[in-house]
């Protein structure tokens, strides 16, 4: 816990490791009080989320589901019914290429022990990604699937779920200023006391470098990268983000970036830009109001949404 006082107040900071990535948080406060328990809040908030959705957790409602879906309807909790309700309606706009059954082969992939299923399991498994076999019931809250080899995992979606949870906490505390980041998502309360945030993208090849860096206010975004979990295999990069339709690492691109106001969505739909490509990411992004997308495809070329073209285009 660090604090940087200017008479006024002062910032207060923390990081600890949550949810399998580096939580972070900035947050300003005129007193001690708020502040130190404006962090604790936030952390605390991130650590429910972990212990409700994390597929590690044998206790997790999330590890339940996928312990008993398959084989009778699962009782769920409103907030998890409701994000998985998200999803579903994520995967159905972006034309699966967001699908949280992904799982149902991705979770043979260890990146830390460089592991990975064979083509012939792969094949095997594939008709089990399928974003339609998730049944949600929204009368009793309960969720079925309808394949008996579907897993679930919330990756693609969680972290800005829990940023923007932490935000409305924090707004709720009286906060005005505030910065929440959980790996590549960050959510932000108005801007760093006159002046904005400076947000990096970071150079997926260079862990020290950032590719782009954007002052931003009062908003939030998330990247998705090619380097967050993954291992090098006779030359090829096997990394987290699994094309629905190959069960295999997608490589149109190495990283996105979508800046909007909700993190939960912007989680999402980075998932799914990277998985469409350049091309159909560009366009869905484009259609969605409020969004915006910077790509670094594989070529390490730079392609922008509607309205940062014409910024850069006027600088």
């Amino acid at each position: 816990m660090a604090a940087q006082t200017d008479g006024s107040g002062a910032w207060y900071s923390d990081s600890r490791p949550i949810m399998g990535t580096n939580i972070r948080t900035e947050i300003w406060a005129e007193s001690p009080t708020l502040g130190l328990a404006a962090v604790e809040a936030v952390m605390t908030e991130m650590e429910r989320i972990n212990q409700l959705m994390s597929p590690y957790i044998q206790s997790s409602e999330l590890s339940k589901i996928n312990r008993l879906a398959a084989h009778s309807n699962v009782e769920i909790s409103p907030e998890l019914f409701d994000l998985l309700q998200l999803s579903i309606g994520l995967s159905s706009e972006t034309q699966g290429a967001f699908d949280i059954t992904y799982a149902s082969v991705g979770y043979l992939y260890n990146y830390r022990e460089k592991q990975r299923p064979d083509e012939q399991t792969i094949h095997q498994l594939l008709e089990a990604i399928n974003y339609r076999h998730v049944v949600l019931n929204e009368e009793d809250k309960t969720i079925k699937f309808k394949h008996p080899k579907v897993k679930i995992d919330l990756g693609g979606i969680a972290k800005g779920h829990a940023v923007d949870n932490a935000l409305a906490i924090l707004t709720d505390m009286g906060i005005e200023h505030a910065l929440v980041t959980a790996g590549g998502d960050t959510g932000l309360l108005g801007d760093r006391r006159g002046r904005p945030w400076k947000v990096g993208i970071r150079d997926p090849r260079h862990r020290d470098k950032q590719a782009v860096v954007i002052p931003l206010e009062n908003i939030a975004m998330s990247t998705s990268g090619d380097y967050e979990r993954y291992f090098e295999e006779d030359g090829k990069r096997f990394h987290h983000i699994i094309s629905p339709q190959s069960g295999e690492s997608s490589y149109e691109v190495q990283s996105v970036t979508i800046i909007g106001p909700k993190s939960t969505l912007n989680d999402g739909l980075s998932t799914a830009v990277f998985v469409l490509g350049v091309q159909k990411g560009i366009d869905l992004i484009n259609q969605t109001r409020g969004y915006e997308a910077i790509i670094l495809d594989n070529q390490r070329r730079l392609h922008y949404s509607k309205s940062f073209e014409a910024v850069n285009a006027e600088n």
